[in-house]
């Protein structure tokens, strides 16, 4: 079993071909697992990708490459200087006038050393060096901290957010990080391993939600992990449904346990056969080719049960089982070959398209048509008479209470084409409305934790996975590129190795100096005070407290006053907690704390930037060994319907035409689906048509056999367009299944009709016809119930398309057949 979905397309197709050439060019790219590191705080949020960065990198035999595309010592050092000119004037502004305390929570990184900043506030407030309303917002976000973990909520602090006066986006609290898991193509899940290692580092880190960060994991290898997963989640419901329905309705055509017995060995006994002949020709099984199964045995029992309702009718007038069997097969066995070559013909037409996935189905299922012909002659007959099958327990094995229905059609036969005709003209009508949706995206698990996460980044500017890549040739030729894909209006941004060169470097170095006269050397030059006991803290829980309420009592009345005795309070319910919760309260404070000072002490030594000192990893993943450039570009809006990403594949592709990604390859895989599937539909039809052509050897009973095929398949399609269900990369699956029953049903009939049945409706291959669809119909129509989507809406396709097929067969062909044939 090979679970790698980039084999299931051809590689000569133009889009792979600039597929494969990125990939070469950025290897370390491919198959990425994306850890999605989401903090309370920014602080949280840098502690734990740099932790989870280091305790990855250990382990190379799950991770070939481990990266933080915007972290690391580089955007530490270098982090001011991407700002605005703005933002970094009123960042370092503030750092100065809170460099006292800074270097006094420099020298104390404890709830002390923080209890005494807040007193030296309170206290310039009293003096007037400060105002109420500049500290309100500190004040609050203290409040709250002390509160929360007095009350035994998570608590969390942001010292950067009190710094900077800017509340946190996800550009601060959320990092991602780009891992590349070794992969086993043999497992169902081949990325299991390494997803498994990731969330279990994390837990042993302590990053989870209680501690104020959450780990989550989408990307390529992750969602076609959960892909087999949730296939897998409710197999047993399915596999059940599928069963019971099956025997249920075998039992219903048959009414014998013996027989049911026989035609379930056969139909194993070929799925196991074909399943040999396809790994001794091919070497493997695919995503897509595992899906013979169904229409072996959906097509393998429609055989069965066309010998074996003949037999039981036969059984009614002949002396003897082995007489009967003989009959049946020399009534039934030409009609049974002429649809086995038939429906094998019509699978082996995918062989010469470029969907290899689909390829290699048809090949196994058109070997899986000889075996279940064969063994439909050969094996069910012999268990038959080893079983020792009984007559059938009711007098008619046909279906008498049609008869009024075959005269009905029989009197009504030119309206009832006419509503044939008139059905398939409006069916025609609808069919520019039936679509396909190309993005895979809309065939997964959305609950699945891959999926959820991969849907929060659609909304991200920086993560959508909706980019497209562009190879430039050069870096100038990068540059020219980038600036004419930045007018197009469907791109909201273009991003190369240029763009991480900063602009405004003279003016921004310049106020980060200025900043870091006053405030480097001080930071680095302190005496560390050891670290409080818990009767201290208690002490200066206290103290600081007096000193807010004295502060709030002197300054004016209103919010910010009240903000200050809040403060106040929850300093006091601190101080009358348990040690455990102090200890608590300490840690929600102080390591954001350590943090922060971290980071400010490298920002503080930010220099001159240029694409000769940009890290060579971050080079790595912007330029080749060669001089090759990589120029990424973002979409504009939201949307991530089809039609969007279409225009803005469009239009880049106009101006880059050997662009890459997502959009376009899932666009122009889904019309390579089509393509394919109309190319053997093509195919399998002229082959069938000159198939019949030469057996039935007239052109009206070649035309009588394919109408109703075409008919039920037009009314099929008419309905998805009707019900808004659109065929997709899943339920596409299901149309060689529906095509080759549909074939198979118009041989049966047109072969009896040929040999004098006139009661279509009441004979036994009514009966036959009938249960086979029910079969197919509730064994598959089960995979409705299915949570997986692309499984569940093949469910829906096969039982709209065989209820169709019923109608057909109970009204259109009838009418069809009602005169006798000529000759």
């Amino acid at each position: 079993m090979n679970t790698d979905t980039a084999q299931l397309m051809s590689q000569r197709l133009d889009w792979r071909q600039r597929e494969f050439a990125f990939e070469a060019a950025f290897p370390q790219l491919n198959n990425l697992t994306m850890i999605v590191v989401d903090g309370a705080t920014p602080e949280l949020a840098d502690d734990a990708a740099k932790r989870l960065v280091a305790a990855l990198k250990d382990r190379r035999d799950l991770f070939r490459t481990v990266r933080w595309p915007s972290g690391g010592p580089f955007f530490e050092r270098e982090g001011l200087l991407f700002l605005s000119l703005e933002d970094v004037r009123a960042t370092t502004d503030r750092l100065v006038k809170a460099a006292a305390m800074l270097v006094r929570l420099r020298a104390d990184e404890s709830l002390r050393g923080v209890l005494v900043a807040l007193s030296d506030m309170a206290n310039a407030v009293k003096s007037g060096e400060t105002s109420l309303q500049d500290i309100e917002p500190a004040l609050t976000a203290f409040s709250e901290t002390f509160e929360n973990a007095t009350a035994g909520r998570p608590a969390f602090f942001s010292w950067r957010t009190l710094f900077v006066d800017k509340k946190s986006t996800n550009r601060e609290t959320r990092h991602i990080l780009l891992v590349q898991p070794v992969l086993d193509y043999a497992a169902l899940e081949p990325g299991a391993a390494a997803s498994d290692a990731i969330r279990h580092i994390s837990r042993s880190l302590g990053l989870d939600p209680a501690h104020g960060v959450s780990i989550r994991l989408t990307g390529p290898v992750p969602l076609s992990d959960d892909e087999f997963a949730s296939l897998a989640e409710d197999i047993h419901l399915v596999l059940g449904a599928m069963v019971v329905a099956l025997l249920g309705i075998l039992w219903l055509a048959v009414r014998s346990a013996r027989v049911v017995f026989a035609i379930v060995v056969t139909t194993l006994t070929g799925l196991v056969l074909t399943a040999a002949c396809g790994l001794l020709v091919i070497g493997r099984f695919n995503l897509i080719s595992v899906a013979f199964v169904p229409l072996f045995v959906g097509l393998g029992v429609d055989f069965s049960i066309q010998f074996s309702v003949r037999a039981l009718a036969e059984r009614l007038v002949q002396p003897t089982r082995e007489a009967a069997l003989v009959e049946a097969g020399a009534s039934i066995g030409r009609a049974l070959a002429l649809s086995a070559a038939a429906i094998g013909a019509g699978f082996f037409a995918f062989l010469p398209t470029n969907y290899i996935g689909v390829a290699e189905l048809g090949a196994m299922a058109g070997f899986g048509m000889v075996v279940a012909f064969a063994l439909s002659i050969v094996l069910l007959p012999a268990l038959l008479v080893l079983l020792r099958f009984p007559p059938p327990r009711m007098p008619e094995v046909g279906f008498t209470m049609f008869a009024p229905v075959d005269r009905f059609v029989n009197r009504h036969r030119r309206g009832v084409l006419a509503l044939a005709l008139a059905a398939a003209g409006a069916a025609m009508a609808l069919l520019p409305l039936v679509r396909f949706d190309f993005d895979p995206l809309n065939v997964k698990n959305s609950r699945a934790e891959s999926m959820t996460t991969l849907q929060a980044l659609a909304a991200d500017p920086d993560w959508t996975p909706y980019a497209l890549n562009v190879l430039a040739t050069s870096p100038q030729e990068a540059q020219a590129l980038s600036r004419r894909l930045a007018q197009l209006p469907h791109v909201s941004r273009v991003v190369s190795l240029q763009s991480f060169v900063p602009t405004q470097q003279k003016d921004k170095l310049e106020l980060v100096d200025d900043a870091a006269a006053v405030i480097e050397q001080a930071l680095e030059n302190v005496s560390f005070r050891a670290a409080p006991s818990d009767e201290e803290l208690r002490k200066r829980l206290a103290s600081t407290a007096a000193t807010l309420r004295s502060a709030a009592d002197q300054g004016e009345k209103g919010t910010a006053a009240a903000s200050m005795r809040r403060l106040a309070v929850a300093l006091d319910r601190l101080g009358a907690a348990a040690p455990d919760v102090r200890a608590r309260a300490q840690l929600a404070v102080t390591v954001p704390l350590r943090v922060t000072l971290e980071q400010i002490r490298a920002e503080l030594k930010a220099g001159p930037v240029s694409v000769e000192t940009l890290p060579p990893d971050l080079v790595e993943d912007w330029m080749t060994k060669d001089g090759r450039a990589r120029i990424q570009v973002l979409p504009n809006s939201g949307r991530t319907d089809n039609e969007f990403l279409r225009h803005f594949s469009a239009a880049v592709l106009n101006v880059a035409p050997n662009a890459s990604g997502a959009p376009i390859n899932a666009s122009a895989s889904g019309d390579s689906v089509v393509e394919a599937f109309l190319q053997a539909g093509v195919y399998s039809a002229v082959a069938i048509i000159v198939l019949l052509a030469v057996v039935l050897r007239r052109a009206r009973d070649v035309m009588l056999t394919m109408a109703p095929v075409l008919l039920s398949g037009l009314l099929t399609l008419a309905t998805c367009a009707v019900l808004d269900l659109p065929l997709n990369f899943a339920n596409i699956v299901a149309l060689p299944l529906l095509f080759g029953m549909g074939v198979a049903f118009n041989i049966y009939f047109v072969a009896a009709w040929r040999a004098g049945e006139a009661a279509m409706l009441k004979s036994s291959l009514m009966r036959a016809v009938v249960f086979s669809a029910l079969t197919t119909a509730t064994a598959f129509g089960a995979l409705w119930l299915s949570s997986h989507p692309g499984t569940a809406s093949m469910g829906r396709l096969l039982m709209i398309a065989l209820g169709w097929e019923l109608l057909v067969t109970l009204l259109i062909r009838p009418a069809l057949l009602a005169q006798p044939p000529a000759g």
